[in-house]
């Protein structure tokens, strides 16, 4: 494994966890869970693309990042079935003032529930453990 894949896994990790602890709060802030349930499964991409040693522009376009991964393992397919590039909206949309809105707990709900289930895809095609 590269040192930079090892990077993207601990980035995503962060912020897999500061989403997940926003929402134990009594009032979450939804549209900040949102933003890093995306973030955390936009650096899972680069990470498995650095691992595989793939090439990929700067973008948070998670539609984008799903079809580089494709070229590598075609299994990557079952992601758009988890709605991942669904969370794509959260990176841009909930956190400038020209596009904002505050998701609703349930929104953010379904947005760690897919953070969640790509987190754990992702890390079996690592091989890394379930964590």
């Amino acid at each position: 494994m590269s040192e930079i894949h090892n990077k993207w896994v601990l980035k995503a990790e962060h912020d897999y966890k500061i989403g997940k602890r926003e929402m134990l709060a009594e009032d979450p802030a939804t549209d900040m869970v949102c933003f890093h349930m995306q973030q955390c499964v936009e650096k899972y991409l680069k990470a498995f693309l650095s691992w595989s040693g793939e090439h990929f522009r700067r973008t948070h376009d998670l539609a984008e990042l799903i079809e580089l991964c494709k070229r590598v393992d075609e299994d990557f397919e079952v992601l758009y079935e988890m709605q991942a590039d669904r969370l794509t909206r959260y990176a841009v949309e909930a956190r400038y003032p020209e596009e904002f809105f505050v998701p609703d707990i349930e929104e953010a709900k379904r947005c760690v529930a897919i953070a969640e289930q790509v987190r754990g895809w992702i890390r079996r095609k690592l091989k890394l453990e379930e964590g």
